[in-house]
């Protein structure tokens, strides 16, 4: 793909196949740590025949809230197949941030990266809740994030993440808003001297996006797969 004449976002096919490379690279540099699994959903009235409709998710992630008083915002320049009706709860654990105090509180995280039509681009998903299943409300769950992203959430006056249904679950989740993001995966893509000049992998795209993204709730992507890039 040209990346002079592209706008930086994907169509679900291209999501698709971004999500699978994401799985498979996911699964062999990180294989002690759980694993991103693709969620077959039943496809909507407006998607082709020939189109697969899911999402990925993550899932039962624990997140060791820590106070980072340093933190920088990043700069924006497989398990097997489940379905949406009977996918299982994951029951692997794996801490994404080291680092523990006698005052951190530990809460588990579920992770979906879900497809926007109307962006064209992903959208996390996620939600946050403590080990008795009990859900952490907003306030709580800004606590717990990394100080970069409280800091961006208040400038942003809540427009920065938001609670919406999530589009195939029906349920209350957070997600970061996809606004702006073809532009900064566009700048991304032309700030990297090899896929500039090799053009728009596909196979790349989600994982160069999540390594930026992810961080807004501290995850972070193991560094064999960004070297990989």
């Amino acid at each position: 793909m040209d990346i002079s004449s592209w706008d930086g976002t994907i169509s679900l096919a291209e999501f698709h196949a971004a999500a699978c490379a994401l799985v498979e690279k996911w699964k062999k540099v990180s294989s002690a740590s759980p694993p991103w699994s693709w969620v077959s959903c039943p496809k909507q009235p407006w998607v082709a025949s020939h189109e697969v409709e899911g999402y990925l998710s993550l899932e039962n992630i624990i997140l060791v809230s820590i106070k980072e008083e340093h933190d920088e915002l990043p700069s924006f320049p497989q398990k097997e197949e489940t379905s949406c009706s009977d996918k299982e709860e994951s029951i692997d654990i794996a801490t994404l941030v080291q680092g523990q105090s006698d005052h951190d509180e530990i809460c588990y995280y579920d992770l979906h990266i879900v497809y926007s039509a109307p962006y064209r681009v992903p959208v996390l998903y996620f939600r946050v809740y403590y080990s008795d299943g009990e859900p952490l409300q907003f306030e709580d769950i800004k606590k717990h994030l990394p100080a970069h992203s409280a800091k961006t959430l208040l400038d942003s006056k809540w427009t920065f993440i938001t609670q919406e249904e999530h589009p195939y679950l029906n349920r209350p989740w957070y997600k970061l808003h996809p606004c702006g993001t073809g532009e900064w995966m566009k700048l991304l893509f032309q700030g990297d001297v090899s896929l500039a000049r090799n053009g728009a992998a596909i196979e790349v795209y989600l994982i160069s996006w999540l390594s930026f993204v992810g961080q807004v709730v501290g995850l972070r992507i193991p560094y064999e797969m960004l070297n990989q890039l």
